[in-house]
């Protein structure tokens, strides 16, 4: 049937003289046309079985299968556009009350928090329970163990809810998918997967602190992923609260157009509701939780100054941004209101724009108009461009549409396993997921049958039998990595994956007891495989089986996870830190390689030099051999001899970068030369130049900030000062201060216990990875000292 399935969906009629055939299709409307004219979407491919459907449903005629073959060929000729345009008032309907967003911020912004009010008032849940609250219960998006009892979000977790908005006089329904992120840097791994399959995100800043260091790697990833955002500034109850910091830092720290479209009615503890600056209009939230907003079209007499000030900074940042608005500036014309709304979200969907809204999650305050904004504002799954690679032609992209009867193209973003086995989260881009259906797996290009759909909503499902384009679902009993592109087969399409950082930590691990290594095997597999920042090795020379991922706090997490899922105790060693190694200046090299034993030998002339390279990251390798001194197919063998020798560096063992190395002449023998004596020769001549060079260990340094009340700033300088930090900036403000500074990663082993003493429990740190920069010479001779005496201590046993 694969022949029939790049027309089964047009509903349109099949012409030939003897016989007609009307292949049903729910939406798509098309005008009948004849068979050698007409224009199909699929881009299918004939199979084994195909002549034979052909033959039943058109007859054995030439003629007819050539005209289907036409249709075939002329698949790629309908462009989403042509598609878009001639969609259906149902299918276009349904997608634009469709949202996908996700919540994103710094660690204790709020975000899990404003996820339950959202629940709480889309009818989701019936009763908001706190992230650190005094029933124990624990808030619905933290459902692991871990999370209720640390008071943080380790996992994404994703949920649906319906809002319904009142426009002109009539309630509509929005459908949004929601996905809830952490903010500690150690699991950045989860925002990056959320944002990549999301078409929107609100981003939480806190009204006293800011724009924190988390919250510009979030900025960051939404970058990275094209994600427009709207800006939710949390906490206005809070003593010290400043919107219009949070406003100012949104310009000037993440060069992010951002403009007020609220202003808050009192702050601090008076903070009793929001004025929308567009409408000139007061919100109060009252009776319990928030529930009954009363609405005056008045704006308080003490805030009117202010909210004209406001708005015309919004219409003069949206004049910059938006060419209708500034035609509309540049007459001095006042702007509609409909004007307004449609220029925010031209601007916001085209990521040049940012509206920015305040309440408080905590105090049930101003999430109700946050929710309208998500609505107003971000875009529905068909205004975002989403692209495929086409394989067969080239990888050239192509674009997907959200539309539910086009052939399926879907992302495996993320995987988790729990008792019913492995459970697989997709993002449907195209086409719709049927229960029982079959799909391709492009990657490994076998085929796999979904045999139950569910909506997740945290650690609850929902079983569906179908899903539509646009919507993001999980599915069970397919085998699949993190990133995989599935298709209904007709389709040659690849999706780009999501960006994966490097591990910046590692430690040795071993399970206690023997009888427990069945388990901790199956818990390394399945964690390896749900997140792509946690890495699992062995080291040859040790043996040890090493954990590597993003920090302190992500390894202590699976670590315990270990203990509590799998009931395995382990013991763990001293943590191991990526150190790299490096040549500091210009060394000239001479080595002849030459070693006879009975028979042929190995013989290998190399000259040439090393030294650094231009970009510190990398390392270079050039032949400049001229006159043939060494064949073309011995060069090559030098290539991978140098490409061999940086894995595992002379110093310590560890990678090499920042290394250029140019072999300009040699020497050949004629029977002892070889491709494995010329690899061999480069290594050894890498290895004994190494230290003329100026060879030296780096160390990573990492982008640390500390958030702690001002009392401690003293006893926490003091701290740093002691671990060598380099402190780049210090921001004092009303209560809290926030330090800003690199330090190496060697330093900050057992950081958060020391910080907590120092604060009385009260300060806060995040680290993320900076650069690589030559470690203290004391360091270096202790570092190579130590692995010299390992390396002695494996040679006596």
């Amino acid at each position: 049937m694969r022949v029939l399935s790049s027309v089964r969906w047009l509903n349109c009629r099949l012409i030939s003289d003897s016989s007609r055939y009307t292949a049903g299709f729910r939406d798509f409307k098309v005008a009948a046309t004849p068979f050698a004219t007409r224009r199909a979407f699929s881009q299918s491919s004939t199979q084994n079985g195909a002549a034979q459907d052909a033959f039943r449903y058109f007859g054995a005629n030439k003629v007819q299968l050539n005209s289907l073959k036409k249709a075939q060929d002329d698949a790629a000729s309908l462009t989403p556009e042509y598609v878009a345009a001639n969609m259906s008032t149902e299918e276009a309907a349904r997608l634009s009350r469709v949202r996908n967003i996700g919540i994103a911020a710094h660690i204790d912004s709020g975000k899990t928090t404003v996820t339950e009010r959202v629940l709480f008032y889309t009818g989701r849940i019936k009763a908001i329970h706190e992230v650190r609250g005094k029933d124990s219960v624990g808030a619905k998006m933290d459902s692991m163990d871990l999370e209720r009892e640390k008071g943080i979000t380790i996992q994404s977790a994703a949920t649906f809810c319906d809002w319904k908005k009142t426009e002109d006089g009539k309630e509509e329904t929005y459908h949004f998918n929601l996905i809830d992120t952490p903010g500690h840097i150690d699991f950045t791994i989860e925002v990056e997967r959320a944002l990549r399959v999301l078409d929107g995100a609100v981003m939480i800043l806190c009204a006293v602190s800011g724009v924190q260091s988390q919250t510009i790697t979030v900025d960051r990833q939404m970058k990275r992923y094209d994600v427009p955002r709207i800006s939710f500034v949390n906490k206005m109850d809070r003593m010290g609260s400043n919107p219009w910091k949070a406003v100012e830092q949104i310009n000037s720290k993440l060069k992010m157009p951002a403009a007020a479209i609220q202003v808050p009615i009192g702050v601090e503890d008076e903070f009793e509701g929001v004025v929308d600056i567009i409408e000139r209009r007061a919100m109060y939230f009252e009776a319990p939780r928030g529930t009954k907003i009363r609405i005056e079209d008045n704006v308080p007499a003490h805030l009117q100054d202010l909210v004209e000030e406001k708005r015309q900074i919004l219409i003069e940042k949206l004049a910059d941004v938006d060419d209708e608005m500034a035609e509309i500036f540049l007459d001095e014309q006042e702007p509609t209101i409909l004007q307004i709304k449609a220029a925010i979200r031209r601007a916001t969907i085209a990521r040049k724009f940012s509206p920015v809204l305040m309440g408080s999650a905590l105090a049930d305050k101003a999430v109700q108009p946050m929710l309208d904004a998500v609505c107003d504002y971000l875009p529905n799954p068909g205004e975002i461009e989403n692209t495929a690679l086409d394989k067969q032609q080239n990888e050239k992209t192509v674009k997907l549409v959200p539309y539910n009867s086009l052939p399926f193209v879907g992302l495996a973003f993320k995987l988790e396993e729990n008792n019913y086995g492995q459970l697989t989260y997709i993002r449907v881009y195209q086409g719709t997921l049927n229960k029982g259906s079959y799909l391709f797996n492009s990657r490994t290009d076998k085929k796999v049958r979904i045999p139950r759909i569910v909506r997740m909503h945290s650690n609850e499902m929902e079983d569906v039998g179908e899903v539509g384009a646009g919507e993001i679902c999980a599915v069970f009993g397919v085998d699949c990595a993190s990133g995989d592109t599935f298709t209904d087969g007709g389709l040659p399409y690849t999706m780009t994956s999501m960006f994966v950082p490097d591990a910046v930590m590692s430690l040795s691990i071993k399970p206690k007891r023997t009888t427990d290594a069945d388990n901790f095997s199956k818990a390394m597999n399945r964690f390896q495989r749900e997140d792509p920042t946690f890495r699992v090795h062995v080291d040859a020379e040790s043996e040890e089986t090493i954990i590597s991922g993003m920090g302190e706090l992500h390894l202590e997490v699976y670590v315990e996870r270990l203990r509590r899922e799998y009931k395995t105790e382990c013991v763990t060693g001293q943590p191991r830190v990526a150190y790299r190694e490096t040549v500091a200046r210009h060394a000239d090299f001479d080595f002849l390689f030459k070693r006879q034993s009975g028979g042929p030998g190995d013989y290998a002339r190399v000259v040439g030099y090393i030294e650094p390279n231009d970009d510190p990251s990398t390392n270079f390798y050039e032949s400049q051999v001229i006159g043939g001194t060494i064949p073309d197919k011995f060069l090559t063998a030098c290539a991978k001899g140098f490409e061999i020798v940086t894995e595992k560096g002379p110093l310590l063992g560890h990678r090499v970068i920042g290394a250029k190395m140019i072999i300009n002449d040699g020497a050949t023998h004629v029977t002892d030369s070889s491709d494995h004596a010329f690899s061999l020769a480069t290594q050894m001549a890498f290895r004994k130049t190494f230290p003329e060079a100026g060879g030296q260990v780096l160390e990573p340094l990492m982008k640390t900030t500390i958030t702690a009340p001002n009392e401690f700033q003293g006893a926490i300088l003091m701290l740093m000062n002691k671990r060598g930090a380099v402190v780049h900036d210090t921001d004092i403000g009303t209560e809290d201060f926030t330090l800003t500074c690199d330090c190496s990663l060697n330093a900050m082993f057992g950081f958060s216990s020391q910080l907590r003493a120092a604060t009385q429990g009260k300060g806060e740190f995040s680290m993320e990875f900076s650069h690589y920069a030559a470690a203290a010479p004391h360091l270096q001779k202790e570092l190579i000292a130590k692995h010299e005496a390992e390396l002695e201590a494996k040679r006596s046993k």
